[in-house]
């Protein structure tokens, strides 16, 4: 019953490219649906965040080409022809499980030991569970995952520096104002991300935070949190004569601000300069805006370059992250190789929350 892991990231795939193959949690309970009705794995766990989107599956018939199956299913379902060449990668195990392991540890992520990631597999788990798409081996296998995950940040410094999108996105704007203190930003979206974002805004002393989200009685809460104002989301453009910089991160399926929109929105505000950091996947500023002068356009992936400056002091570590991955994966193996009969191998366990 071997894992394979199916899917595409940033490391294969810019933003344009990732976002069209991007799940909603609606489509991702679908999708379970749709894999089991085809018979195409007995277990799987879907993985969709701004930086990847893939698929841990494990079928208790061998087949070889379970693989190329796993990659036509993530064309079909989001109506793709086919997938540009080398855009999607298979793993086999024992590959796969270092790749998760890798994935959760924040060793895989575009800012290297960024601490998001682990928390984004733990609810992608948490949903294949609820979905009951999950079975002995991947129950075994995530929760061991997740152990991995806090022991590798426990035991060496990879998280050292920025360690997450959302603390990037803020050095961006500090790299472009002098003072963070005196301008206005608008967080745009309340979900993890933004709410990451508007935190560490704070941190770097921002007084003046606005909150604008479709559900307003979050945007309300967060604000409180912050010391900053909500904001109507049908309404956020009438505050925007007064904004600095926007962090946008929604779940909308369209851009929320495009050319034409900003272009009248700007006469509003003078020849301030305007930061807008877009982290949502799909994008929700048309990257065109950046054409407008005095206003500066960054998404997910031109947050890598901020990322950069860290990356040799963590590379440095990476041998000592590498030597815990191997005894851990080495230790699950055994375990699952030792147990013909993989029905007692927490078939029934709960998600992990540690």
């Amino acid at each position: 019953m071997p894992i394979v892991v199916t899917g595409l990231s940033h490391h294969s795939s810019p933003v344009e490219l990732r976002e069209r193959f991007a799940f909603s949690n609606a489509q991702i309970a679908e999708a379970f649906y749709q894999l089991r009705k085809r018979g195409i794995v007995d277990e799987a766990v879907i993985l969709s965040t701004c930086n990847r989107v893939e698929i841990y599956a494990a079928s208790r018939d061998s087949n070889p080409a379970l693989g190329q199956a796993l990659s036509r299913f993530i064309c079909e379902f989001h109506g793709i022809s086919e997938a540009p060449e080398d855009a999607l990668y298979t793993h086999h195990d024992p590959q796969s499980v270092d790749h998760l392991f890798h994935v959760a540890c924040g060793i895989d992520s575009m800012v290297l030991g960024e601490t998001e990631i682990l928390g984004q597999l733990k609810l992608a788990y948490k949903l294949a569970h609820a979905e009951k798409a999950t079975g002995p081996l991947l129950n075994k296998t995530f929760q061991k995952a997740f152990n991995v995950g806090k022991l590798v940040r426990s035991e060496t410094q990879i998280q050292r520096g920025s360690i997450s999108v959302s603390s990037v996105a803020v050095e961006l704007a500090e790299s472009i104002f002098d003072s963070l203190k005196a301008q206005q930003v608008l967080i745009i979206g309340a979900g993890d991300t933004s709410e990451k974002a508007a935190r560490a805004l704070r941190s770097r002393g921002t007084q003046n935070i606005l909150v604008s989200n479709r559900s307003h009685d979050r945007a309300v809460a967060l604000a409180a949190e912050l010391d900053g104002r909500a904001v109507g989301y049908d309404t956020w453009e009438e505050e925007f004569q007064h904004v600095d910089i926007i962090i946008s991160s929604t779940a909308a399926p369209h851009y929320i601000l495009t050319r034409d929109k900003l272009d009248g929105l700007l006469r509003k505000r003078g020849h301030r300069p305007l930061l807008l950091v877009d982290i949502a996947v799909p994008r929700d500023i048309h990257p065109n805006c950046n054409q407008l002068e005095n206003v500066y356009v960054y998404n997910i992936d031109d947050l890598q370059g901020i990322a950069g400056q860290y990356l040799e002091q963590r590379k440095a570590e990476l041998e000592l992250c590498q030597q815990l991955i191997n005894a851990k994966r080495n230790e699950l193996l055994d375990n699952l190789n030792s147990h013909p009969d993989k029905t007692n191998l927490g078939l029934h366990e709960q998600p992990a929350d540690g």
